[in-house]
């Protein structure tokens, strides 16, 4: 696996580029904005998209899907079905707000616990309510990677004041992961910096 992040759009979200590097096929993670740039790194990189995986349908990390499926005609969405009114609601997904109306039909419905193949790639579903109704992990078992989202951050977890946050969805959220995951697992947020299942075990205060 090669990993690229990219940090996009007003509130600087991550945007991950996942690379198989014997098909060169590459998973996009969140998509926030600046799509010119993700398409750039991603011809950098020698690859092609294979898929966009939603952690979830706030705004900052879905304005770039459709600039991107222009570019490439059309790359497959997947996204978890309980996000399903809030990719479909630019005032639910904020991005109204920001005057950038946007929403998003992804191509694939996922459900908690559902393991998919995508670039040569395992990829497990694990759904964490809590910063929205649809939120979602996505861990690779053989790179022991997850991409968590804004569900859980470096020391800390995303907030639950938007719309179908909830606190206490969160916290149970947050032990799942820790109770299925090991130590050693790489943690790739959805803003600032990457962290472990281990590091937060021991310093998130959230725990």
């Amino acid at each position: 696996m090669k990993l690229e992040r990219l940090i996009v759009g007003p509130v600087s979200t991550n945007c991950y580029l996942i690379q198989n590097e014997s098909t060169k096929e590459v998973i996009i993670v969140d998509p926030g904005d600046q799509a010119a740039r993700i398409r750039n790194k991603i011809e950098d990189m020698g690859g092609y998209p294979a898929a966009i995986l939603l952690t979830h349908g706030h705004f900052d990390h879905i304005l770039g899907i459709a600039d991107l499926e222009k570019r490439y005609n059309h790359i497959d969405i997947y996204a978890l079905e309980e996000e399903r009114d809030l990719l479909a609601d630019a005032d639910l997904n904020c991005s109204e707000q920001l005057g950038r109306s946007c929403t998003v039909e992804p191509d694939h419905w996922l459900r908690d616990g559902q393991q998919i193949t995508l670039a040569g790639m395992l990829v497990q579903v694990i759904a964490t309510p809590g910063h929205t109704i649809g939120s979602c992990c996505y861990y690779l078992p053989k790179e022991k990677a997850l991409f968590s989202g804004d569900t859980l951050f470096a020391e800390s977890v995303g907030r639950t004041d938007l719309p179908t946050g909830s606190m206490s969805q969160l916290g149970r959220s947050i032990k799942k992961l820790f109770d299925a995951l090991p130590g050693e697992t790489d943690v790739y947020p959805g803003h600032e910096y990457a962290t472990s299942i281990e590091h937060e075990m021991r310093y998130n205060p959230f725990a």
